[in-house]
Order: structure tokens, then sequence, then C-alpha cells
């Protein structure tokens, strides 16, 4: 994974200066922006159960490709649509485990009990955009306000838990509702563009309980988009 990040990154800064070359040398009346993206958040869980809460550093990683489509005759005004990958890891204090029937157990803990504790999750998305933007023909740098609903499904998950006396790994968490939507926004000049995502349904399904009270948390994420043509 981490080699294809790298090689990733590489390839799309190299499609980003080459995009930039042949862009100021032409002028193209039926140009598109922003078709392919990646970004980073920081990865926040909300309406936590009392005594929950993260620890350390809990990140995001997000790419894929977005069709424009323009829908004004300036073309400052379009749709998006497009197709997704992203992992998630969330760092915190709710022990998962599973039993010998195949239920799933949570318990919170003290920071002192362990030293490390997170859970990871692999999505294929679909965004649904409406993009607003003041480029023109001639020019690559503008301002854009992008907002939308962005539809996920997990394909894959896991947990890690490691103690002084344990070290627990589980895949495959049937508690993580493995549909998932929320809404976007991402607004910024040029390279710089915030991005913040929030979730409309919680990660884990209404079966999921703690001290007999459903684990209603869900994702807000928050973070840096880049957009390249």
């Amino acid at each position: 994974m981490k080699s294809f990040l790298v090689f990733f990154i590489v390839f799309i800064s190299y499609q980003f200066a080459f995009g930039q070359e042949i862009h100021t040398k032409s002028v193209d009346s039926l140009y598109k922006e922003d078709q392919f993206y990646f970004g980073l958040t920081y990865n926040a869980l909300i309406s936590m159960p009392n005594g929950m809460s993260q620890n350390g550093f809990s990140s995001g990683f997000h790419l894929g490709f977005i069709k424009d489509i323009p829908i004004n005759k300036n073309r400052n005004w379009a749709l998006g649509i497009g197709l997704g990958f992203s992992t998630n890891t969330v760092n915190h204090n709710l022990l998962i485990t599973k039993d010998v029937q195949g239920n799933y157990n949570y318990e919170l803990l003290e920071s002192s009990q362990f030293t490390k504790n997170k859970f990871s999750r692999q999505l294929i998305e679909i965004p649904f955009e409406l993009r607003w933007r003041t480029s023109t023909p001639e020019t690559y740098k503008f301002w854009r306000v992008y907002t939308g609903f962005k539809l996920g499904y997990v394909f894959a998950s896991n947990t890690r838990f490691t103690s002084s006396s344990e070290n627990i790994k589980q895949t495959k968490i049937e508690d993580f509702d493995k549909v998932q939507y929320g809404i976007s926004l991402g607004i910024g000049y040029n390279t710089w563009n915030a991005y913040v995502y929030y979730a409309l349904n919680p990660i884990f399904k209404k079966g999921a309980t703690l001290n007999g009270e459903s684990i209603d948390i869900r994702a807000l994420k928050i973070g840096l988009m880049f957009y390249i043509l």
C-alpha cells in the first residue's frame, strides 16, 4: 500500500505539471476542470457514547476520478459524478471483541490498558457534486466551491488491539454498516483546498450496543483536497 501511494503521488504530480504546460500553450473553449482528486484528512468521531474518546492521529487518504460536466456557457458551473477509493483509520479507546458465537462485544478502556487500539475501513465511493469555480480557458488558478453527496461501500475492514499481554487482530467486521453516505464541501484556491465530509449515517449497524445503548458514532473528516485536470 505504501509503495502504491508513493507511486500515485509521483504520477499525479507529473500529470499536474504536464497538464499546466499544455494548458498554457492552447485555449480550449470546451475545457473541463478537476477531474482527478486526492486528499488527506483527519478523521474525527462525533456522537460518541459517554467515556469514549479518540487518541493519537486518525487519518484518511482519498483518491479518485470525477467526470466534470459543465452546465452553463461560461463553464464555471458544473455537475460532477465519479468513482473513488478511501482508506480511513481511527484510534480510540473502544475495545471490539468477538465471542465464539460470532457476536461482537464492546468495552471502554482506560488509556493505560493498551498501547494501540484502532479500526480501519476501506471504501469504494461514488461522489456527486455541484461545482462552482472562477476558471477560464486561459487560467488554471481559480477559486472553487464544490459541494455534494458521497455514497460509499465498505469492502474491507479490520481492528487491531495491542496491550502488554494481548495482541488482537480482526478482519471483516460485520457490525460495521457497509453502506456509508454523507455530505461534502470543498473550498479553495489553486492547489490548496479545504475539505469537509460529514456522515449522515452511523459507522456501526443498529444492533451494535455499548451498555445497552446503540453505538451511534459518525465520521467527520477534515483536511485538504487536491484537484488535477
